[in-house]
């Protein structure tokens, strides 16, 4: 079966950035968060394989039924570039947080797991 070609857009988009700066200010204080987006915005993109994001983040795979999975999976066969994903490397839980992307991860997923995925890693 031929794999779907996905299209990346060159960096996150500028919304990603406070998406991912609301779900880390959950785990961590507010200023640290903000710190944490400075560094990625300054970080080169980097590509990791869906599969080792996934086991690194011990995240479970969303089903693709889940709506925002459906919306991106969609995006992907009508050829429609997605953002790049926003990790952070959790130092005191040794693991990867997605700050932002985990939809578009687990859609990139149903498509190959072995998919190279850009990402801007903190």
């Amino acid at each position: 079966m031929k794999k779907n070609k996905i299209r990346w857009l060159p960096k996150p988009q500028k919304h990603d950035y406070p998406a991912a700066e609301s779900y880390l200010s959950l785990v961590m204080r507010p200023r640290e968060a903000r710190a944490l987006i400075g560094r990625m915005k300054r970080a080169r993109v980097a590509e990791f394989a869906a599969k080792d994001i996934f086991r690194a983040s011990e995240l479970p795979m969303l089903r693709s039924t889940d709506g925002h999975v459906e919306r991106y999976r969609a995006l992907i066969i009508l050829k429609e570039p997605l953002s790049p994903l926003l990790l952070w490397r959790d130092p005191a839980h040794r693991k990867l947080l997605i700050a932002d992307g985990y939809h578009r991860l687990c859609a990139v997923y149903t498509f190959d797991e072995d998919a190279m995925i850009p990402c801007q890693i903190a």
